[in-house]
């Protein structure tokens, strides 16, 4: 029988204690290897720069789609050659962009548009986001704007406007031949060169010039386009109606298939001042049997040129007039113009023009007023361009008079719109 050994009283606490506490594991060389020492920090990193990588991308994402700060729409210039920064600055300046212009930039990196950014003129969207400012100078799409030149304008006349049109840069070297540029609307972005411009018209020009030659009327005297944009500058210069340009046209056709001579005042008017366009008086007698190429008192046919650019409307009015017989026209006193076959019915259409322009002249004269004899009004060396003048020999069919020597006060509009 073994001994067993004394047992020695013990509290309840104490004998709750372990005899002798154990020693901690030993810490394995594995663990304390510095690849997993470095592996672990790499890890960390990692984790750490990926928590930070998406919260960027989400604040990013937020920054570069919210609304911007710009209240309404907007137009801006991006200049050429100009760099993130400055295009940056522009923005912000113009109200497109807030004042943080590292976001701009940032963006521009993160969308990867860095080398696609384009200058010119661009209209930004109110309240447009980062995405919408960069996306619109990324795609290229510039403001266009409308201009429009008025149909029988000389080409130096219209060089002119093209020259006081600030969208519009460098200059015009030589005035284009009379007749070929077509009185147009068109569109042009800010910055596009005259010399480009007057090239458009001339092309524009050519196309409809060449698509109203194939389908006129073959039974006309018209023989070349040339002649065709002749003729439809005359009767751009005559008429501003549209219900008139084919029965005016006709009246010149009939007379030149009659061999007579066309007479028409603006011609002489051409001849005067040239591309001028514009004399600013009444014609002088002396003037009208005054011998020039341009002259349709005197020369017999069309003038050597075209007297202005007409348009589409003249040229094909020119190219199928009316199929009439009439030989002369006057103004009515309305507007428009009265159209007669023979000389003695156009008498009475001029007579009956001047008792209203003589009605219209007593009705201005308030009393009191000492009202000048009409016959002493005008000098005796001048006269009217609606006044048939007194031939030297026995009077022939007048010319077609009219109310106007050509259209007076025509206007050229601009707007812009985003294309």
């Amino acid at each position: 029988m073994s001994e067993r050994p004394p047992i020695s009283p013990r509290s309840p606490r104490v004998a709750l204690e372990p005899e002798q506490v154990p020693p901690p594991p030993k810490r394995s060389e594995r663990a304390r290897n510095p690849l997993v020492v470095i592996g672990n920090a790499i890890i960390t990193i990692v984790l750490l720069l990926m928590l930070g990588a998406g919260a960027t991308y989400y604040y990013g994402q937020k920054k570069i789609t919210e609304p911007g700060p710009l209240q309404e729409d907007k137009t801006v210039v991006i200049p050429s050659r100009a760099g993130m920064t400055d295009i940056a600055d522009t923005l912000q300046n113009a109200g497109v962009i807030d004042n943080n212009r590292l976001a701009f930039i940032g963006a521009v990196f993160a969308l990867r548009a860095r080398s696609e950014l384009k200058p010119g003129e661009y209209l930004f969207q109110k309240n447009a986001s980062l995405t919408d400012v960069i996306g619109t100078i990324v795609s290229g799409k510039v403001v266009q704007h409308s201009v429009t030149i008025p149909e029988g304008l000389t080409s130096e006349q219209i060089v002119e406007r093209l020259s006081d049109n600030d969208i519009f840069s460098g200059s015009i070297t030589e005035i284009p031949r009379e007749g070929t540029l077509l009185p147009e609307t068109y569109k042009f972005p800010r910055g596009t060169t005259r010399e480009q411009v007057i090239a458009r018209m001339q092309q524009a020009q050519k196309r409809v010039l060449a698509e109203i030659w194939e389908h006129r009327n073959p039974d006309t005297p018209i023989k070349t386009p040339e002649q065709l944009v002749t003729l439809a500058s005359i009767v751009e210069k005559e008429t501003a109606r549209a219900d008139e340009r084919s029965r005016v046209a006709a009246v010149y056709i009939n007379r030149l298939q009659k061999k007579m001579k066309l007479q028409s005042d603006p011609t002489i008017i051409y001849g005067l001042v040239g591309g001028k366009g514009t004399l600013g008086r009444p014609i002088k007698r002396s003037e009208i049997l005054a011998p020039s190429p341009y002259n349709t008192y005197v020369i017999d046919g069309l003038p050597p040129g075209p007297i202005a650019n007409p348009g589409r409307a003249s040229l094909e009015a020119a190219a199928n007039p009316a199929r009439t017989r009439d030989l002369f026209f006057v103004a009515d006193g309305t507007g428009g113009h009265a159209f007669t076959e023979t000389y003695d019915q156009h008498q009475k259409n001029v007579a009956r023009l001047r008792s209203l322009e003589k009605q219209i002249q007593n009705d201005t004269v308030e009393p009191g007023d000492d009202a000048q004899p009409a016959a002493a009004a005008t000098p005796p060396d001048a006269t009217s361009a609606t006044t048939p003048p007194t031939a030297a020999k026995p009077a022939p069919p007048r010319k077609p008079a009219r109310g106007a020597s050509g259209r007076q006060g025509a206007t050229t509009s601009s707007g812009s719109t985003a294309q």
